[in-house]
């Protein structure tokens, strides 16, 4: 039973975690994101739209479906980011009712499109893409550790890919010249301005880079979670990777901490449910665990963290 909570929850707890990595490059450069559901979700449908149309293509037994999907979300969800980058820095738009927007125009939009593109390519009105299960990979050696082993073991391909871009991420927020100018962007424009850095372009690319990674998320559920594309199959994943980057402070490490946390009290529950041979409407139940661990550690934790000082506020150059 723990080898299957530990391979179920790291299946949920990385597509978080790279999610929660997006916003923080947005909030981090002062633009505050709570599209990141609406990110995932367009950025999926590009996927998982490709993933159906190229494996009429190369056959259902290709592998380049699969990883084009991965490709074309990243470009699908950074582009629908780029939308809430042009009314909250060009327009000057609230960015909390901004966000809020973007993920019932998502939802709306992906139905609208999904149903539209089956009936007319496919001849079938359906409201999703049917994907089917993602393969799974297993390490030789590594996976017959004792407990840590199953880390190793039923690993699904975006995992790994997830790991890698992630500590690409990190290198670059912490590392690099932009990341140094990002995150003074967040915590004081103005100056940054007047050291020679353009605000907006530093703020459009951090946004343009969340919307990538919630595209990565956004696909690995739909592999991982339903084997299908459907618009309401995300329903509080962004909201969760959001209170997991406010609870690990806006930086990256804390944040896994708390998207594995969330991640394994999903996938606790439900091998305890199995465990005791309850019926599958208790299900239903478990899936309420990670919102209630979020409101008790933003209850909790959430007075001492601290936000970047310019987060949420309009920049606007001509008032320095």
């Amino acid at each position: 039973m723990l080898d299957m909570i530990i391979i179920d929850g790291l299946s949920f707890s990385l597509p978080l975690f790279i999610m929660a990595i997006g916003g923080i490059y947005s909030e981090r450069s002062g633009i505050t994101n709570l599209a990141l559901e609406g990110f995932q979700g367009f950025g999926a449908f590009t996927g998982a739209f490709m993933a159906v149309y190229l494996s009429g293509i190369f056959g259902s037994g290709s592998a380049v479906p699969y990883y084009a999907s991965f490709v074309f979300a990243t470009i699908g969800g950074g582009i629908f980011a780029l939308l809430h980058a042009l009314l909250c820095i060009r327009f000057k738009a609230d960015q909390v009712i901004s966000g809020v927007v973007m993920n019932i125009l998502a939802m709306a939009l992906t139905g609208f499109l999904t149903k539209s593109i089956n009936a007319s390519m496919f001849g079938n009105a359906a409201n999703k893409f049917v994907l089917g299960a993602s393969s799974r990979l297993t390490v030789k050696g590594l996976c017959d550790v004792p407990v840590i082993g199953a880390a190793f073991r039923d690993i699904y391909p975006f995992e790994v890919v997830i790991i890698v871009v992630a500590v690409v991420m990190w290198y670059v927020l912490y590392r690099t010249v932009y990341g140094m100018r990002l995150r003074a962007c967040g915590d004081n424009p103005h100056s940054a301005d007047a050291a020679g850095i353009n605000v907006y372009a530093v703020r459009t690319v951090a946004v343009f880079i969340s919307g990538c990674l919630s595209g990565i998320a956004g696909m690995s559920f739909a592999y991982s979670v339903s084997a299908n594309f459907s618009p309401d199959i995300y329903m509080g994943y962004g909201y969760l990777s959001i209170a997991a980057l406010i609870f690990g402070n806006w930086d990256i490490l804390p944040a896994l901490w708390a998207c594995l946390i969330f991640g394994f009290a999903r996938s606790g529950g439900s091998a305890v449910i199995h465990q005791l041979g309850l019926p599958s409407g208790y299900n239903d139940l478990v899936r309420i665990l990670p919102y209630v661990l979020t409101l008790l550690l933003l209850v909790f934790f959430s007075r001492h963290n601290h936000s970047p000082r310019a987060l949420g506020q309009i920049y606007d150059k001509g008032q320095r």
